[in-house]
């Protein structure tokens, strides 16, 4: 266990970002799951009928028509219009059994941010977007901590001058 741990403690990395902008794309998709069993088949097929998605940019209240912020200051898009009985009816397939249309809620994190004359868009998590939003107004310096193989962001601090 100890062997990992060091693993995964070697393989991260950090940064100091002075330019950055995090992003959270909020969406909600109607979906329909058919299957010949609902109830035994471990993978139904899913149909997706209509989606609605807006971006947030570092807290700020989008543009257009958008609902919130909710309980994590996050912006969402006006619901999709539900698929109707004859939309559901038409993509189901001989001997299938249909579901009920389901709303899927849907968040993606991501953050881009400049080190010299590179800049990076890397995914991350709704920690390290709420601290951007707290930093953005006064651009303060993040030391960003990197996941492995620097593929993801997990954690941002604000840098004291």
């Amino acid at each position: 266990m100890t062997a990992l741990t060091a693993l995964t403690l070697t393989s991260c990395s950090t940064t100091i970002a002075e330019q950055y902008e995090a992003t959270a794309l909020t969406s909600y998709t109607w979906q329909v799951k058919y299957a010949n069993d609902l109830t035994s088949q471990p993978q139904p097929r899913i149909e997706i009928f209509a989606t609605t998605s807006v971006l947030n940019r570092n807290g700020v209240k989008p543009l257009g028509e958008v609902i919130g912020p909710d309980d994590q200051g996050l912006w969402w898009p006006t619901l999709p219009p539900r698929p109707s009985v004859d939309e559901v009816e038409q993509r189901k397939r001989p001997q299938e059994e249909v579901g009920k249309p389901e709303l899927i809620k849907d968040i993606k994190y991501k953050l881009t941010y400049g080190v010299g004359n590179t800049q990076n868009t890397l995914p991350t998590n709704y920690e390290v977007y709420r601290q951007v939003v707290k930093a953005y107004p006064q651009r303060t310096p993040l030391e960003l901590t990197l996941g492995v193989n620097d593929n993801s962001v997990e954690k941002a601090e604000p840098v004291s001058k």
